[in-house]
């Protein structure tokens, strides 16, 4: 099977020409095998794959989290950066990552809008606090981006201030990646109908209530702005040290098994392994009898 992240990684030839969101099929499937290999029922293969594929997921961090513990000065650590629209699925998509990992390993960070105490400092500087330490992998509901995303189309910052973000974040991914932080960013991409369903979804099941804001309506009304926001984002800040993906969304059993396959290829990249022992095992074993 071709490589997941290879058929969902988006990038851009020139920053000053955003990519075209609108030419990526929010209800597509790529990389999804065929009818031969998922049978008749494509979800509830792709359902159980990704089960069978958060195993797989548990044994690396236990790896990445034993290298932490045993040796911190060399050990690496993950982020994954979760960005959507409202209603994209990244609440979801925390559920499915953070139920594969032991919680012992995992660092789980939201980010709504910034306190006052937040907005004192430089936009970066709540971001730093919430960084997984080495050996976790890290999970960011938005992130840093919604500095350039929010504040750019609410209006909440003029252009002279949230533009020269896009090199800061630049930098800032940069120097992350030379740490030794591998950083996975994903964009869940919905359609807007999609969206309108599951605001629907939120309006008339009791249950969900607490889900809905009426802020959500005056964001969608801001469709296309914030799609621009996003491509923009996406082309200037998708290089090589920390790639953007987007994910086709608007299926959640596809949502789920993509983003199994991108963690483990990430994982696959870095070659984990369990540390071995500083001591001698035999000696060990011998005063335990």
């Amino acid at each position: 099977m071709a490589s997941v992240r290879a058929l969902l990684r988006v990038t851009s030839d020139d920053p000053d020409i955003p990519v075209k969101l609108a030419d990526i099929d929010p209800a597509a499937t790529p990389g999804l095998p065929g009818r031969k290999v998922t049978g008749a029922d494509p979800k509830a293969w792709a359902r159980a794959e990704a089960e069978r594929l958060g195993a797989e997921l548990a044994t690396q961090q236990d790896m990445l989290f034993a290298q932490g513990k045993i040796n911190p000065a060399n050990a690496r650590s993950v982020l994954l950066v979760l960005q959507a629209m409202d209603c994209g699925g990244k609440d979801g998509a925390v559920k499915r990552i953070a139920r594969s990992m032991n919680p012992l390993g995992l660092s789980l960070k939201a980010f709504a809008a910034p306190t006052a105490q937040e907005r004192r400092h430089d936009f970066l500087w709540r971001i730093r606090k919430a960084l997984p330490q080495a050996g976790y992998v890290g999970v960011f509901n938005r992130s840093h981006y919604e500095d350039v995303l929010v504040v750019r189309v609410e209006g909440l910052a003029p252009e002279s201030v949230w533009r020269p973000r896009y090199e800061e974040i630049n930098d800032f991914e940069r120097g992350l990646v030379d740490g030794g932080t591998t950083v996975v960013k994903v964009m869940l991409h919905i359609s807007r109908e999609e969206q309108r369903q599951r605001l629907l979804q939120r309006l008339t099941d009791p249950t969900r209530h607490w889900k809905f804001d009426p802020g959500d309506l005056e964001a969608r009304d801001k469709w296309d702005e914030y799609q621009a926001a996003y491509a923009e984002a996406i082309s200037r800040c998708g290089s090589g040290d920390a790639p953007w993906y987007v994910i086709p969304a608007d299926r959640k059993w596809y949502r789920d098994w993509a983003l199994a396959h991108l963690v483990r290829e990430t994982f696959a990249d870095l070659a984990l392994e369990y540390p071995a022992p500083t001591y001698d095992i035999s000696e060990q074993l011998r005063r335990l009898s």
